[in-house]
């Protein structure tokens, strides 16, 4: 029974600086020479790729509905064999959310550390905490760090207005050096030029004002990954990777590499060439950001409906899918001609479009994922499936011309490895 010590960061609702945290305190440990592995709950693309630079160590996700328990009981036994230190970020408030952060902690014994943004309060601080602490029966609290506090006089404050026996983890000065966002959350780690210099700035004010002591060891159940069929042995998949097109779970490349495919990646906002493939992935991203470069990359459209013609399978997810319509009309209004594999346009929306877990019933069976995006699209094509959400209600469409499959639909490959290699090859 491997055993690591963990630490699960949550909060009382998003936007308290559990992403921020998170990765400092990664980099602390890191820092130290400790190898630290982090992971993400739910279906998150881009805190997990500040958490991978912090940590210089993949950062996967642990999600109870989209992965499911089996996925994040194994990933977390690997991880508590392989590491000094796991520490988990939370997702929106710590009860929210079916599953929630504290599903997870729950399920796997994992201590919470409650970071409360005390900003703007004082005593009140001490009753948010006994909420977070109490709610739930059977969640193992651990204590709380106070985020944005004013001064030392405020953190002695905030500290005495929490309950007999809480623990205090420290509290953490007001900084200009929290990470910069868009519409769809966090920059992309490689879009932050000085991601280095803000997380080692982090780290330190954590270093001088925050108790950065490893949490008490956690015992993860012995747990050894699903044995996968080498379904793709040969078989080259090339994926586009680049700042348009960077919404990838390392878990579904870690699924593709045990099915036995080579990866091929190309940037086509960089002008690659398409690589010689069998299968292609376009992944979701910022294609709308990138119009410029994108539309005027007439030679992998070129190659792409060569492709597809060719009767080889595409794979084209959210921002993938959209980069495939005739249009997109980015947020200002904006009209840019992209790859026309698809009749239709997509449109920039100044408010989110779809948001959740969604289960999909292709030909080569079901699939979960997760939608989240801003546009919407519109095409005379007739779906050949709808997704479902997890309350059972009509979600997203998928298309399909011959062996190119579309959706607003990430797919997260280890839910079914078996139909992601019947879909690419």
């Amino acid at each position: 029974m491997p055993a690591c010590p963990a630490l699960l960061i949550a909060a009382p609702a998003s936007g308290q600086g559990k992403t921020t945290v998170t990765a400092a305190l990664a980099r602390l440990h890191t820092r130290q020479g400790r190898r630290v592995t982090v992971f993400k709950c739910g279906p998150d693309f881009l805190d997990p790729q500040i958490h991978a630079f912090a940590s210089g160590r993949p950062c996967q996700n642990l999600d109870l509905g989209m992965c499911g328990e089996t996925d994040a009981r194994w990933r977390l036994a690997k991880a508590a064999a392989e590491s000094d230190l796991i520490l988990i970020e939370g997702v929106m408030g710590l009860f929210d959310g079916q599953p929630s952060a504290a599903d997870i902690a729950i399920r796997f014994g994992i201590p919470v550390m409650a970071l409360i943004d005390a900003g703007k309060m004082a005593q009140t601080f001490g009753a948010v905490a006994h909420g977070l602490a109490t709610y739930r029966p059977g969640l193992p609290f651990a204590g709380v760090l106070a985020n944005r506090v004013g001064s030392p006089r405020h953190a002695d404050m905030l500290r005495g207005s929490l309950p007999q026996g809480m623990g205090w983890f420290g509290a953490l000065p007001k900084s200009e050096d929290s990470l910069p966002e868009r519409h769809l959350g966090l920059l992309q780690a490689a879009e932050i030029d000085d991601l280095g210099t803000r997380l080692d700035k982090l780290a330190d004010a954590l270093a001088a004002t925050a108790s950065v002591d490893l949490p008490p060891p956690v015992h993860f159940d012995d747990c050894s990954p699903p044995a996968i069929k080498p379904l793709l042995a040969g078989k080259t998949i090339a994926i586009a990777g680049d700042a348009a097109y960077g919404f990838i779970y390392p878990a579904n490349l870690d699924t593709l590499r045990a099915l036995g495919a080579e990866l091929r990646f190309f940037s086509p906002v960089a002008g690659d060439a398409l690589p010689a493939c069998v299968a292609v992935w376009l992944p979701g991203g910022y294609p709308e950001l990138h119009a410029s470069a994108l539309s005027g990359h007439q030679a992998l459209w070129d190659a792409l409906r060569a492709h597809v013609d060719a009767g080889k399978p595409l794979l084209a997810e959210c921002g993938g899918m959209m980069s495939l319509f005739e249009t997109v009309i980015d947020k200002a209004g904006v009209e840019h001609a992209f790859g026309g594999l698809l009749p239709g346009r997509s449109v920039m929306q100044k408010r989110l479009a779809a948001l959740g877990t969604q289960f999909v019933t292709l030909p080569e069976g079901e699939v979960s994922g997760h939608t989240f995006h801003y546009s919407k699209s519109e095409t005379p094509l007739t779906p050949l499936a709808h997704a479902r959400t997890a309350d059972g209600r009509q979600g997203e469409a998928i298309f399909r011309v011959r062996r190119l499959t579309a959706s607003y639909v990430h797919f997260y490959f280890p839910s079914n490895p078996a139909a992601v290699a019947a879909l690419l090859s």
